[in-house]
């Protein structure tokens, strides 16, 4: 995702320093329908530096790595769909294909993507892809190779952001000797594939609405804004028990420091049953048109769920702008109803 730092509200609206000249083209809002669009889930939709929206997601096949392009987000719901990459008919890689996120580091593009294996396709880790052009749909793509971490488990929904000159990475893993399914980890990245430091573990799913069906903490995603760094996350199994949580910390301390973390003791995001919206998570962050912050995420519009919620298909990536309270934290409500919604 790309992110943008912000220190001040002009009628609550966002001033924001590297979106700003590319929004300012885009005064008026835009109408989407949500779901924005069905079937995809773990959505990631960034504003990039040339103007463009790009989207990427898990599809149902669990087969491929997708994108989309275009100039609004509106616009996402119909653009063509690329196909990036398609997994290998057997070996490492030719497994579950997971929760894709497209970055640019250094001038040109990597997609960090969780892949299982042929004969395992639990078997989860997470690799990255590299672009050999500067057009990410025209470009080539191939596997750069796996990201190195201090053990060979369960590895996951990385993201990468830029803070104060240092290119963190943040992601989930299983660490051995703690039962849980996924914590979250954070450390500096040296090159795309390999860590700066060794990572810190920020948080252990511990609360009971962090731990129904699994253990989990994954899917983070950073929001630097008002002084703080805010990491959402998600928890619990993917039906309607999914939810967000979320972390915040100083913009101004060490992040590499758990202490410096603070865990917000209930969901910051949930089913809404009044809504029709059930297991809201896996998010990310954009901003639309007019510089407003938009929350980006996936869920289903019903409840009962036959068999393995993983092969629901039903998972549609949604988007809805958000504010912020009189202490700066955001206030994402609740999950906005399909339908039209102005942004």
């Amino acid at each position: 995702m790309t992110i943008l730092t912000r220190r001040s509200f002009v009628a609550g609206a966002a001033t924001v320093g590297l979106a700003q000249p590319l929004l300012a083209r885009q005064s008026r809002g835009e109408t989407i329908i949500n779901p924005l669009v069905r079937q995809r889930a773990d959505a990631q939709i960034a504003l990039q530096a040339d103007g463009f929206y790009t989207f990427t997601a898990s599809v149902p096949e669990y087969d491929r790595v997708i994108l989309r392009r275009a100039k609004t987000i509106a616009g996402l719901a119909t653009a063509p769909e690329t196909v990036l990459w398609r997994r290998p008919a057997s070996g490492k890689m030719a497994g579950h294909i997971w929760a894709p996120e497209i970055h640019q580091i250094d001038g040109r593009w990597y997609v960090y993507v969780a892949a299982g294996n042929g004969g395992d396709v639990f078997h989860i880790r997470t690799y990255v892809l590299q672009c050999d052009g500067k057009d990410p749909v025209t470009g080539k793509w191939s596997v750069l190779g796996q990201l190195e971490t201090p053990w060979d488990t369960f590895t996951l929904d990385s993201t990468t952001f830029v803070h104060r000159g240092t290119r963190y990475l943040c992601w989930a893993q299983q660490e051995p000797g703690i039962e849980t399914n996924s914590n979250l980890y954070l450390a500096p990245l040296a090159t795309p594939t390999t860590l700066g430091a060794k990572p810190t573990r920020l948080t252990v799913p511990m609360l009971p609405w962090e731990i129904q069906g699994f253990k989990v903490a994954e899917g983070p995603a950073p929001l630097i804004r008002n002084g703080r760094v805010f990491l959402t996350y998600s928890a619990s199994a993917t039906d309607s028990r999914y939810c967000l949580g979320m972390l915040t910390a100083r913009d101004d301390v060490d992040l590499m420091d758990p202490a410096a973390w603070t865990k917000s003791p209930e969901p910051v995001f949930k089913t809404a049953p009044e809504r029709r919206i059930y297991g809201p998570g896996h998010n990310s962050f954009t901003v639309d048109g007019r510089g407003r912050d938009v929350l980006v995420y996936h869920a289903r519009d019903y409840d009962k769920i036959t068999g393995d919620p993983l092969y629901d298909p039903n998972r549609h990536t949604r988007v809805q702008t958000f504010r912020y309270r009189a202490d700066g934290t955001p206030d994402f409500g609740l999950p906005a109803a399909n339908g039209a919604l102005s942004i």
